[in-house]
């Protein structure tokens, strides 16, 4: 069995559906808190299936999580579960450090314990694999060599900071008990089931109400985009042949501007959604920067592939054809989620004023 926290949110559940639509999948035992983004919707399609489950657990507690590593008894933990909006991390920085280090450290504690009482054969087999973020290298000037695995840390948020912290512990927790530990550091992902809090998401979402498309300063912040599938088929490949203790950099290869990615939704829309009158890139307007923003990253994902053997399968062009496309057939589930704590907390941060391109 597969544990996996976070389950229910973007990359989680994106994870967890692919998983299961193989021939002979491991059952999984998905663990989630269900905090503002973990959706249970978004797993309707597998909620019957006889090798999926569900508890609501909060990985910072300390019983629920060796109960079911008891109960369990899992061959791998998939670490997904972590609060990861820069701008929810500058105003709660706490939370942050709540989940994203407390939590990890919890899990890698009750994960150690769990391990040592496994027979030598079943302690071989083990991973814990850490989904983490390329925000921990900090920001790259424009004609610096993107992020490689050797990069050194120095983050510049108080979320990419709590992230940091988190795959420090797990790089220990492997160096001085040899728990086997992978981690996965990746770029900027979008697809299906991604919180509209998010630049893409949160462009079509607005687009199609015909809201503002705001965007931070002069747009001309770099990152590089990771389709998900494309980042779920690079964590099953570490999974089944990473080495224990290594880390693997999982990048897309597409640099792009947060100005070109929102022309490029804004001219998909409209030829598959188009306006009554006018083109979507009407809908855009600048404001000011938030603070910090980093204004480069981007990712050397040559290890995996020399060692591993993975390369994404999708461009830029085709995955956001994809992902406009479910979007444009999935509104119900765009209006749910944007409904409750989503609009409130939107309200809170920013009164009557729309977000910034968030990312």
């Amino acid at each position: 069995m597969l544990f996996v926290t976070g389950g229910a949110g973007f990359i989680g559940s994106n994870f967890i559906l692919e998983h299961l639509a193989q021939k002979d999948a491991e059952p999984i035992l998905n663990i989630d808190k269900l905090t503002y983004a973990g959706n249970p919707y978004n797993l309707s399609a597998v909620a019957d299936d006889a090798r999926y489950a569900f508890v609501q657990a909060d990985i910072c507690d300390e019983i629920a999580i060796a109960t079911l590593l008891s109960r369990y008894r899992p061959r791998a933990i998939l670490h997904f579960a972590a609060e990861s909006h820069v701008d929810r991390s500058i105003h709660h920085p706490d939370e942050f450090i709540r989940t994203n280090v407390n939590g990890t450290f919890n899990l890698l504690s009750k994960a150690l314990k769990y391990w040592q009482t496994l027979p030598a054969r079943e302690q071989s087999d083990f991973r814990f694999l850490h989904v983490s973020t390329d925000e921990v290298f900090g920001s790259l000037g424009p004609q610096d060599a993107p992020f490689s695995e050797t990069t050194p840390y120095a983050p510049n948020s108080p979320y990419s900071a709590s992230k940091a912290a988190s795959d420090h512990l797990v790089r220990s927790f492997h160096h001085t008990y040899g728990l086997p530990t992978l981690t996965t550091n990746c770029s900027n992902n979008y697809g299906p089931f991604h919180f509209p809090e998010k630049l893409i998401p949160l462009v079509i979402a607005n687009s199609l109400a015909g809201n503002p498309l705001p965007i931070y300063g002069d747009g001309q912040q770099i990152r590089d985009w990771l389709y998900v599938s494309d980042h779920c088929a690079a964590i099953r490949t570490v999974l089944a042949r990473g080495q224990a203790g290594e880390t693997y950099n999982i990048g897309g290869w597409n640099e792009k501007t947060n100005l070109h990615v929102v022309h490029c939704l804004c001219d998909t829309l409209d030829e598959l959604a188009p306006r009554a009158a006018g083109s979507y890139r009407q809908l855009i307007t600048f404001v000011k920067d938030r603070p910090g923003h980093d204004r480069r990253y981007a990712i050397d994902a040559r290890k995996l592939e020399r060692e591993l053997g993975w390369r994404p399968t999708e461009t830029f062009d085709s995955g956001i054809r994809k992902t406009v496309q479910w979007y444009l057939d999935h509104e119900d589930w765009v209006a749910q989620v944007r409904s409750g704590a989503y609009l409130n907390w939107i309200h809170k941060q920013y009164g009557d004023h729309p977000p910034g391109a968030l990312i």
